[in-house]
């Protein structure tokens, strides 16, 4: 499993693009994890799915209020990754208004969790394989902070704490 001190696995992530440009096509791009996460600070948070209870009430409405302070504590984006594919994380931004705060990362097959380490089976509950519920802070590619939620539960992987450990890690 991935820890504190380790590069992000090598692999994608897709993003719904809403507007054309930058060499961004209309609609889901793919992303190599390396080449965007290089020379950034990134917060990163996991969550089981979109449009679910707690991550739609609380996970991502707390990254969206926290985007300014967290940009202010010197994090460069705010990537919320999903096991869900690029269309259903774009609708889900857009329903969250996540726009220009937080990049809505699909991680449609679940690579991404897997290669992490980092997933929950919810195969019983009809979901399949999905991420686990946390949050990390990742410099330069390499993981400097991990906060891995409970079973259940939502303490350590909120925007506050987050925001917190970027104070300290990136002062």
């Amino acid at each position: 499993m991935l820890k504190v001190g380790d590069k992000l696995p090598a692999g994608s992530l897709q993003e719904f693009i809403e507007v054309e440009g930058n060499g961004c096509s209309l609609g889901p791009n793919s992303f190599d994890i390396a080449a965007l996460t290089a020379g950034k600070k990134i917060a990163i948070f996991g969550l089981p799915g979109a449009f679910t209870p707690t991550c739609s009430a609380k996970h991502v409405p707390g990254y969206v209020e926290q985007a300014a302070a967290l940009r202010a504590a010197g994090i460069d984006e705010v990537w919320c990754v999903a096991v869900n594919d690029a269309f259903v994380m774009g609708a889900w931004g857009r329903d969250q208004k996540t726009q220009g705060k937080v990049r809505m990362m699909a991680d449609g097959s679940a690579a991404f969790a897997q290669a992490t380490g980092l997933t929950l089976d919810l195969t019983a509950r009809g979901m399949g394989l999905r991420a686990d519920r946390y949050s990390m802070l990742v410099v330069d590619g390499v993981v400097k902070s991990l906060n891995r939620e409970a079973p259940g539960k939502f303490e350590v992987s909120d925007a506050a704490t987050m925001l917190g450990q970027a104070k300290a890690l990136l002062a």
